[in-house]
């Protein structure tokens, strides 16, 4: 055996395998700081204030402008629905692959299909359960942020769940949406206190709850901080914190 040739032919495939190893974790670097990095879209006077304010922006800000329209809905059961025992428990994990959890529960739960797992919604429970929240969506891919389809699970199984079925229609004409760059100039310039961090920007629809079967949303930007309070950014500019349902204008 040629160990000389054989040596050199080791040395030649480990070289290949660190630079491929190199390029990958290039890309991963680009693809996690890139982001995080590019505040150019924001005004010049709102990066400033975000160094002196030492506010950190964790998530992409989005580029999308879409046209949309207003939106109203309508409780189909007149009241909020209530907590149903499944026929069988389903393993949690099913939450994080949704074409199986759909076909689980897609003859058990309405619409099931088209529903969004929302990570980041929060709720007050009891401590004997999780629960994993959902929302509508809106043509298929912006939800409706005050509707929930709650999955309780303990013990590693969903076990539980709660709907209100609501029927949506759109209302009024569809209008470009105000950048999320200045809806997070906004924040920044007037809402957030020092040392804020935003981890998570979506669009979606918002708006407050009446006393009615009948309820509005309208298109908004919502922001979460890493300490879990959330703002509404409407497409006038006002922005809504839920904590209070306050609302603050121009």
């Amino acid at each position: 055996m040629d160990w000389s040739r054989a040596k050199n032919v080791l040395i030649f495939t480990f070289f290949l395998l660190n630079l491929v190893l190199a390029n990958q974790l290039w890309n991963d670097a680009r693809e996690t700081a890139g982001p995080n990095l590019d505040f150019t879209s924001l005004d010049v006077g709102t990066q400033q204030l975000m160094e002196q304010k030492s506010i950190q922006v964790l998530a992409p800000i989005p580029g999308d402008t879409p046209q949309l329209s207003k939106l109203s809905y309508t409780y189909l059961n007149g009241e909020a629905g209530k907590r149903t025992e499944l026929a069988s428990p389903i393993d949690s994990r099913l939450m994080f692959n949704r074409p199986e959890l759909i076909q689980e529960l897609e003859d058990e739960i309405q619409d099931i299909r088209d529903y969004e797992y929302d990570p980041l919604a929060e709720l007050e429970l009891d401590v004997q359960y999780g629960v994993f929240v959902l929302h509508p969506l809106v043509e298929n891919r912006y939800p409706l942020f005050n509707v929930n389809l709650e999955l309780y699970y303990s013990n590693q199984k969903i076990r539980e769940y709660r709907q209100t079925p609501v029927e949506l229609q759109p209302s009024g004409e569809a209008e470009k949406v105000l950048p999320a760059s200045k809806a997070l100039g906004r924040l920044i310039d007037n809402f957030l206190p020092a040392g804020a961090t935003v981890k998570d920007i979506k669009l979606g629809y918002y708006g407050s709850v009446f006393n009615s079967d009948n309820q509005v949303a309208a298109p908004v930007w919502r922001f979460t901080l890493e300490d879990g309070k959330v703002y509404y950014v409407q497409m006038n500019g006002d922005v809504i914190s839920p904590k209070t349902e306050q609302t603050e204008g121009l």
